[in-house]
């Protein structure tokens, strides 16, 4: 009896929302075990164990133990809303100051709701070189969404005396992982504080 035709693209369906499901079971099993042994006591082993999968099927999805940090750094993302951070930057079009404070917003997000992993990764990354490259690749892809962003502000948003690469230096070590940590863990800050005073400050000193 010839095959149903149909049958092939549902076949490929179920394939893709399985091998999903276990991409997305690795990701969160490689989470909890790193946030409660650290990076270098974990192993690839008890990734698995936890996920329930086989050894090589985290080596056939993640290819590396580093790979397995492109999953935190893409959980990060969806922890912090980026849907959310992308329609503000939409619908804050030819406003500078608003778009700015959309990316202050998802980056108060990221550290307040993912901070946690991304400090396993700075701890990592010390001792990594794989990781250290994974974890640079994840800051340069804000950094390059920040550019895109800014170089669509005319030049006379911008106040005197600063110019692109200005406004993305100061941005980064302003709204910086390290700095939320002193104001919240240290100073007793909200992140709503932090958010609106890295808003507040930025604006001031950046745009005209």
């Amino acid at each position: 009896m010839p095959e149903n035709p149909t049958s092939r693209p549902y076949r490929s369906t179920l394939r893709e929302e399985q091998a999903e499901r276990t991409r997305s079971l690795i990701a969160q099993a490689a989470r909890t075990r790193f946030l409660e042994s650290g990076w270098a006591r974990t192993s690839v082993r008890s990734v698995a164990s936890a996920a329930g999968v086989s050894e090589a099927t985290v080596y056939a999805v993640y290819g590396s133990k580093a790979g397995l940090a492109s999953s935190l750094i893409d959980e990060g993302d969806a922890r912090a809303g980026v849907a959310q951070g992308m329609a503000e930057l939409e619908a804050g079009a030819g406003d500078p100051a608003a778009q700015l404070r959309a990316f202050v917003g998802y980056d108060r997000r990221l550290f307040e709701r993912h901070g946690d992993v991304l400090r396993v990764l700075v701890e990592g990354r010390r001792q990594e070189p794989d990781l250290q490259a994974a974890y640079v690749e994840g800051r340069g892809r804000g950094d390059a969404q920040r550019r895109s962003v800014f170089e669509t502000w005319p030049k006379r948003a911008w106040r005197r005396g600063v110019d692109l690469q200005h406004g993305l230096d100061a941005y980064s070590f302003t709204c910086s992982m390290e700095a939320f940590d002193i104001a919240t863990g240290e100073r007793g800050w909200t992140p709503d504080e932090v958010e609106r005073w890295w808003g507040d400050t930025l604006v001031e000193r950046l745009l005209s």
